[in-house]
């Protein structure tokens, strides 16, 4: 049994590391499983941030050079260059469908980062009623034993998927009652504005629209209830772990999706504002209202998802806030 097991994984693993390679780039994940190069042993005078979150965090429909983290990246390292100060290295840490309960366990897999500040860019994932416990890293025994994430598996399974839905993986994934696709980020292709069309109303349909965010908000418990629970509480969980373990923390409202998004957000800062009020470790920026429109094509793809100019927009507003945290973790 253990000779058959090693022979194996003797077999696959080349076979593993390759489709790593092919796809990482696209919209896969690295052999340590988060998006982008592998980050390596801190330099001297290094910084390093780390952003969790869902599908808007990871960059769904866009390259990794084109999401947020990386946006974050370069923007940060320009300011810091013309200060003559050393650089900040950012690490992607979230992935599809995973919402705030996911965010602890994540801060735990990437302690070996030595990351000073934790970026977390959350909310559309916990819209549902249901709450989401997604945490997919945690479903791979191989990542949980060794570090290393097997991509094998999930191309297998999602060629066995799309074979029995007649070639139409999207259609196997119709659990969620919106399927993005991957493509709706080439816009080169003519089909992409009808289908980015299809997405919008579809996603509005499903959440709602924003109609007046400050009145919306004005109408927030004042705690986060029943309702909000769940998603609070797992913020506050992992603030509290990065917080004790003298990280900074920065929580930040993503573009508003919908009035329930409003309450959301308003009801998820309050309970910041309660429990948190004298650290000066964490700060929460509002990026909810006024910088991205979400219906503009050329800042969002499909209602929900940003564009590359999208996300170097959110990421130029969050250079101020990531830098001020780091000085405060250097003093």
């Amino acid at each position: 049994m253990v000779v058959s097991g090693a022979l194996t994984i003797a077999v696959a693993l080349p076979i593993d590391l390759y489709l790593h390679r092919r796809f990482e780039r696209a919209g896969g994940l690295n052999i340590r499983s988060y998006r982008g190069a592998l980050v390596g042993r801190k330099q001297a005078e290094e910084q390093r941030v780390v952003v969790l979150g869902g599908s808007a965090a990871f960059g769904y429909g866009v390259r990794s050079h084109e999401a947020l983290p990386a946006a974050l990246e370069r923007q940060l390292n320009i300011q810091r260059r013309h200060e003559g100060r050393g650089p900040v290295s950012v690490a992607n840490l979230a992935y599809n469908r995973e919402g705030a309960y996911a965010l602890l366990p994540t801060l735990k897999d990437y302690e070996f980062l030595d990351y000073d500040l934790a970026l977390f860019y959350t909310g559309y994932n916990d819209l549902n009623e249901e709450p989401n416990v997604n945490v997919f890293r945690q479903e791979s025994l191989m990542f949980k034993l060794t570090g290393y994430y097997p991509i094998l598996p999930l191309v297998v399974r999602e060629k066995w998927m799309t074979l029995r839905h007649g070639g139409n993986l999207e259609a196997a994934y119709r659990a969620q009652a919106v399927v993005f696709r991957p493509g709706v980020g080439n816009q080169a292709n003519p089909e992409v504005h009808k289908t980015a069309d299809e997405i919008r109303a579809a996603l509005e349909h499903q959440v709602g629209h924003v109609t007046h965010p400050d009145a919306v908000a004005s109408f927030a418990v004042s705690d986060c209830g029943q309702r909000w629970a769940h998603y609070c509480e797992s913020v506050a969980v992992a603030v509290e772990y990065a917080l004790g373990r003298g990280k900074g923390v920065l929580v930040v409202t993503e573009p508003y999706l919908s009035d329930e998004h409003v309450v959301q957000q308003a009801a998820m800062a309050n309970m910041l504002n309660a429990r948190f009020s004298s650290e000066p470790r964490l700060r929460y920026v509002n990026l909810g209202r006024n910088l991205v429109d979400l219906k503009d094509p050329t800042l969002c793809l499909d209602g929900m998802h940003l564009s590359a100019t999208g996300n170097e927009r959110m990421a130029a507003a969050l250079v101020e806030p990531v830098l001020e945290l780091l000085d405060d973790a250097q003093r």
